[in-house]
Order: structure tokens, then C-alpha cells, then sequence
């Protein structure tokens, strides 16, 4: 593995950040292009984040630059390279992949780049990528070594099946899943993930990430999934699964997940189906009957989309120290104050401050893009740093969750 990179490549990767950040997006789009000709490649990506409106390359794009602009300062990425190497492990990616990656990007550039894309250049590039990609490697050989042999563990895609399907709201179903060969499974940390892989009829093999909505308990998961207008997979589950439906499973992933031991009061905050990793944040306090403050606030439109309401409030009458906030945005005539909710409009930055411990809690924020914009922007622009700030989102994050 590479130790350290030479200074030619740092001097001249961060003078190709001008180019990158005229024609980033392009030499992007065109290596996907590139890696998308060999079926195999493309099957490993959610093409949900592609295409013309797709979320992806723009994400990529500005993990790219932030690449080059701190590559004299790798210690800055560190939470990005968990993040990719988690989201790696979710999708079974393996050192093989990379060499794919590694050709198609170095093509792009030269394709886009023309004349610019000097030796010096592509060099300089060459040995920068493999340096990335040698400490991703490392570290999701770590993640998927822990992943195997922890108790319930697995490799790879482990068969589960739909052992019940519980409606939640009108357009978000829970669905439990237990292992086709009866086995434990890891206890996930609460936040987490799982990913699917999905061989729908009329489609590609498809992949897809839901968050674990129960508390982890060694013996099933559940994950509980918004019926989207457009979405694919959505659509099939809450159309076609049934009892004793076979889905293929990855092992839990991700960095967004509650302290084991939690030192600071908690503030859970979520928008939508974005409550589905505190619900397993919720349900394990409550089981764990700590010391620990948290308050959950959650924000839904109203009560017909308003998932697991019931179950959040029987939690926080039956723990002493869990406190629930619900807003509605626009409230139905049926929804009670005080019963289905609590405030009527939306979450944001004054309310956090004047009934959230703003100078010591740590905030776990989960929902839609705008959502996650708007309330990190409050807490960051109210002083927490972002050390106490943990946010997690459906999709890659892109350039304005960067800011």
C-alpha cells in the first residue's frame, strides 16, 4: 500500500482544481459513462442517482474536488472516507472493482480535459487515485472481516424473507425480515442500514439502502419504506412483497448510529420517512433504560402520513427520560393537538434553541435534502459545532450538504 504521496502529485492535483471545477461535472458523466458499458460495473450502482437528474455525479463531483483541494491535507476526509467505505460495504464492493473505477475516471479526464490533461497530469492523477483507493480498501476489508465474524454475521448476500407487513401510514409500510435459514444476525447499531439486492420482472438487478427502523434484538430486522411515486423498489414492496417473499440481504453499514454510551443529552430530529433510524435510536434508550436526556422531535405533514406516532408516544410515556415533539405542517381537521401533535408548522432554528440543550446535546438530524439544509444550517449557525451535528440522508450527499 502507498505510504505517502510524492509532492509532484500534490503540486500538480491541486493545481487541476480550476479544471475540475469548470468541467468536473462532465468528466464525471463521461467516466460513468465509460464504467456503465460493462453490465457487471453497472449493476453495483442505484441508477435511482443517475441519469439527467440523477443525484450521483454531482455528488461525486464534489467528493472529487474536495479530493484534490485537501489532498495535502487528507486528515480533513477522514469522516468522507467512513462514509464512502460504509456505503461500499452495503453495495459488496471488492478490490477487484477499483481497477474499473481507476481506468474509467483517468479516461474521462483525458477525453475532457483534451490537451490540459498533459503526462505530467495524468500521472499525477493515476497515483493519486490509487492512494484513495488503497486506503478504501483497507478499510472496507476491515468493515467486511468485522462484519463476518460477528455474532449472526455474514458475507455477501444473505437470503431473508417477509415473515409480517405492517401498514404504518398511507404511504409508508414496515416489513420484518428474519433469515431464510433461521439464524441470528448481527445486532446492527441503532441508525444503520441495509441494502437489498433486487431482481425485479422487466428490470436490471437493482440496489437499494433502507434504514433498520426496529432496535437491534439479534433475531430479525425491520425496515420501514415510504411508497414513492417514482421509486421502483418502493412501488414493488408495498405492491408485490408477501409473506415469505426472499430478499437478498447485505450486512448492516453505516456511520450514522447512536453511542453506544451516550456522554450528552440526545436530540433526535427527523422530517418524513427520515424518523426510520431514530426509531431504532428510540426504541433502543427505551430498552436500554439509561440515565440519558433525549428528546425526539419529529416533523410530518399530518397525521395520514405520520408513521409510528402511536409507538413514539408509548415509548415516551413508559421512559421517563425520552420527551416527544411532534409538528405538523399543515394539520388535517381530524388531527387533536396534544394527542397526534403538538405544534402546527415546522421545525427550525428558534424553536431549537429556545427548547433543545443547544450547549450541550448532540443532535442526530435524518429526512429530505431541504430538511437536513435547513435545520444543520440553524444548529451549526447557533453555535454547535459540528462534532455534536450527525446527519444521515436517503441518496448520495452533494454539494449543498457540503456546505
Amino acid at each position: 500500500m502507498r505510504k505517502t504521496l510524492s509532492q509532484n502529485t500534490i503540486t500538480t492535483v491541486k493545481a487541476t482544481v480550476p479544471a475540475l471545477e469548470s468541467h468536473g461535472l462532465e468528466i464525471v458523466r463521461t467516466m460513468y459513462g465509460h464504467m456503465f458499458q460493462n453490465p457487471e460495473i453497472r449493476a453495483l450502482f442505484n441508477q435511482s442517482h443517475h441519469g439527467d437528474t440523477g443525484s450521483q455525479p454531482r455528488a461525486l463531483t464534489a467528493a472529487i474536488l474536495a479530493y484534490a483541494g485537501n489532498i495535502d491535507n487528507l486528515d480533513a476526509l477522514a469522516p468522507a472516507v467512513e462514509r464512502i467505505a460504509q456505503k461500499h460495504a452495503g453495495l459488496q464492493i471488492l478490490p477487484e472493482h477499483y481497477p474499473y473505477v481507476g481506468e474509467a475516471l483517468l479516461a474521462a479526464i483525458k477525453e475532457v480535459l483534451g490537451d490540459a490533461a498533459t503526462d505530467e497530469v495524468m500521472a499525477a492523477w493515476g497515483e493519486a487515485y490509487w492512494f484513495l483507493a488503497d486506503i478504501l480498501i483497507a478499510r472496507e476489508a476491515k468493515i467486511y472481516q468485522e462484519l463476518e465474524s460477528a455474532e449472526g454475521g455474514w458475507s455477501g448476500w444473505r437470503p431473508f424473507t417477509v415473515e409480517e407487513i405492517r401498514p404504518e401510514s398511507t404511504i409508508i409500510t414496515s416489513f420484518i425480515l428474519r433469515p431464510k435459514d433461521r439464524g441470528p444476525v448481527i445486532r446492527h447499531k441503532p441508525g444503520q442500514y441495509l441494502t437489498f439486492w433486487l431482481d425485479l420482472p422487466g428490470s436490471a438487478p437493482l440496489k437499494r439502502n433502507y434504514s433498520i427502523s426496529s432496535a437491534p434484538n439479534g433475531e430479525s430486522y425491520r425496515i420501514s419504506v415510504k411508497r414513492e411515486s417514482h421509486g421502483i423498489v418502493s412501488n414493488w414492496l408495498h405492491d408485490h412483497a408477501n409473506i415469505g417473499t426472499e430478499l437478498r440481504v447485505a450486512p448492516p453499514a453505516g456511520e450514522f448510529f447512536l453511542p453506544q454510551k451516550p456522554a450528552r443529552p440526545l436530540v433526535l430530529l427527523s422530517g418524513g420517512v427520515g424518523l426510520t433510524p431514530m426509531m431504532s435510536m428510540l426504541e433502543t434508550i427505551a430498552q436500554q433504560r439509561s440515565d440519558v436526556r433525549a428528546h425526539y422531535v419529529h416533523g410530518a405533514l399530518n397525521g395520514s402520513v405520520h408513521a409510528m406516532g402511536a409507538r413514539v408516544r408509548a415509548l415516551s410515556e413508559d421512559t421517563e427520560n425520552i420527551r416527544v415533539t411532534t409538528f405538523y405542517e399543515t394539520p388535517r381537521n381530524t388531527d387533536i393537538l396534544g394527542r397526534d401533535y403538538d405544534r402546527a408548522g415546522r421545525i427550525d432554528g428558534d424553536w431549537l434553541r429556545a427548547e433543545t440543550p443547544i450547549a450541550e446535546a448532540e443532535y442526530f438530524v435524518c429526512g429530505p435534502k431541504s430538511f437536513l439544509r435547513t435545520l444543520v444550517s440553524d444548529l451549526s449557525l447557533s453555535g454547535v459545532p459540528a462534532n455534536r451535528i450527525h446527519y444521515e440522508f436517503f441518496g448520495p450527499a452533494d454539494e449543498l450538504l457540503a456546505a
